[in-house]
């Protein structure tokens, strides 16, 4: 198997690469151009070698979103591996990180099996694995850690719940240290939420609904900085929606514990007030915020403070969300646009340079979950991501692979998406 990819201009954080050269796949991992054209490799498998002009383009190593819900086992009419991962392609990623929140859970080594299984049959890109902190993400028993851990995970989370049991969490990420597990964190705390089902302010006040206060995240994410500088250990906040969030993380990170945070598109691209048109496609855990809010995550992500992107994309039927507002589950789709999303708010908006934000969707989080990937260095695995900046398109749920629709970004013209993915060297997806 043999590619050759040239006139891209390649990004490579990893290695400090950032200009136009050509690159050179053999054997499913990355080979040097130059030791080819010198005979140091025999790439006639098939007879040729195939050649992708990439001028014009940002050439990338593959992306990688490490907060995805595939919904498989057990709510395979909203997601399955195979579309899930398609539309991850479509997306420009060639490795997604899947939650555990599954029925039944991913919180024992024989569940994790049938995914890692599943993915193996039907997955077109790089699937990984977290197993659940908790027995049935029910806050209430430690999951068999060490066994997940064996098994293959990757991270301890039960995303989509919040281990309300201090102590509890406290045990978990101490018996996670022993296993070299980050553990990630949904920060919510139920007493101070409630039944909330939208940011706690003035356009709850207005739209008569159960308001979900800022600060019902951030006395997770401050319990969780005790606890990490306690064990002196990893843990990572997901999906921060809050200016309270990014400065007690901020703060922390400058005294050296070991936390680290999220964001996704929805919470600096939206706000709290669009939910006036009870539209469930704008009913998100956490929910939208401020434009406060949105300024210190910006902020954030600027400083460093927040060093990982991700989608969170949370697939539902369309019966699910057809229902009042208050009743309708909470999540979005995210993985086919949350790359033209975040050019869109990060980098056409001069937050953060393009580079970094490649940085923040490669190395970041293959050095958070120690994954081997995220550079094209030689010998690494040709996971390739080809990206059209300049490109201009208009988001169609219609036209989405992911089997549902449950996206607030219809119509949204945008500029900039991926073109080509390529995983091990095999081109899995191209528009």
């Amino acid at each position: 198997m043999a590619l050759l990819i040239k006139n891209g201009h390649v990004i490579d954080p990893a290695n400090g690469i950032d200009g136009v050269r050509d690159l050179f796949v053999w054997n499913r991992r990355m080979a040097d151009p130059l030791k080819w054209q010198s005979g140091a490799y025999d790439p006639v498998v098939d007879g040729k070698v195939e050649t992708i002009d990439a001028a014009g383009k940002i050439v990338c190593p593959g992306l990688i979103d490490l907060h995805v819900h595939l919904r498989e086992p057990g709510q395979s009419a909203k997601e399955t591996i195979e579309t899930g991962t398609r539309a991850a392609a479509a997306g420009g990623f060639t490795s997604v990180v899947c939650m555990p929140n599954t029925s039944p859970a991913a919180d024992s080594p024989s569940v994790i099996a049938l995914i890692n299984q599943k993915a193996e049959e039907k997955a077109c890109i790089n699937v990984f694995t977290t197993g659940a902190i908790t027995r049935g993400i029910a806050g209430e028993e430690l999951a068999p850690i060490g066994s997940l851990k064996k098994a293959g995970v990757v991270a301890l989370t039960d995303d989509g719940h919040c281990v309300q049991n201090n102590e509890l969490m406290r045990r978990a990420v101490e018996y996670a240290r022993m296993f070299d597990l980050p553990v990630m964190d949904h920060c919510q705390d139920y007493n101070l939420v409630g039944n909330g089902v939208m940011n706690e302010g003035q356009w709850s006040v207005r739209w008569g609904l159960p308001g979900w206060p800022a600060l019902g995240e951030e006395i997770i994410v401050a319990r969780n900085i005790l606890i990490s500088e306690k064990t002196d250990h990893y843990i990572h906040c997901q999906h921060l929606s809050c200016a309270g969030s990014v400065r007690l993380i901020r703060e922390a990170r400058k005294r050296g514990v070991k936390i680290s945070g999220e964001v996704c598109p929805h919470h600096i691209l939206l706000t709290d007030e669009l939910v006036g048109g009870f539209d469930t496609n704008f009913k998100m855990n956490p929910p939208l915020r401020t434009r406060a809010d949105i300024e210190e995550l910006l902020a954030g992500i600027a400083d460093g403070t927040i060093t990982v992107l991700a989608s969170d994309h949370a697939p539902h039927c369309a019966f699910e969300k057809e229902v009042e507002f208050d009743q309708a589950p909470f999540g979005i789709l995210g993985l086919e646009t949350e790359l033209s999303l975040f050019l869109k708010a990060l980098v056409h908006s001069k937050v953060i340079s393009l580079k970094r934000m490649i940085e923040m969707f490669t190395v970041e989080p293959a050095r958070l979950l120690k994954l081997k990937k995220g550079s094209l260095e030689e010998g690494a695995d040709a996971d390739i991501t080809i990206i059209d900046p300049g490109l201009p398109w208009t988001v169609d749920r219609n036209q989405s692979l992911s089997k549902s629709r449950n996206t607030p970004f219809h119509g949204w013209e945008l500029t900039g998406r991926a073109v080509m993915t390529i995983v091990s060297g095999k081109v899995v997806w191209r528009l």
